[in-house]
């Protein structure tokens, strides 16, 4: 009779059975290559003028995409440094600041601010006077 192997002993090797392929690494772009909804929104972003605000969903309207709004958030998010974006101009849909309090807020308020925008101390925006109308983009 053979000997009960030790545990932990090296045992024939045997695959890996995985339900999920292994994850392909993406690409990593080069500053300035963006997929086309990115780059025009980019565009957007840095057309938005000093002192007028525009909302998520306007900016995805004005990039081709009016359902785009949360793609405009994450574009904001991980691209705003990089690309030295305005981001304290793009507020919510409501004319409010978007950001927890003291998870952005007040900074979006101060720049607003510093630029003449009214902003209560709720994070409101009147919209009907600081609104920017950008020329809408038709999709290809």
């Amino acid at each position: 009779m053979a000997a009960p192997a030790r545990r932990g002993a090296p045992g024939p090797k045997v695959p890996r059975l995985s339900r999920h392929p292994r994850p392909t690494r993406k690409r990593s772009r080069r500053r300035g290559e963006y997929a086309p909804f990115t780059a025009r929104a980019l565009a957007v972003l840095k057309a938005i003028p000093r002192g007028k605000v525009a909302t998520y969903g306007l900016v995805a309207a004005a990039a081709g995409s009016p359902l785009g709004a949360r793609q405009v958030v994450r574009i904001l998010h991980s691209l705003s440094r990089r690309e030295r974006l305005p981001w304290h101009r793009v507020i919510g849909g409501r004319g409010s600041i978007s950001l927890p309090r003291g998870l952005g807020f007040e900074t979006q308020r101060a720049l607003l601010r510093r630029e003449g925008v009214k902003v209560t101390p709720e994070g409101r925006v009147d919209l009907v006077r600081y609104l920017w109308r950008p020329a809408l983009a038709t999709e290809d």
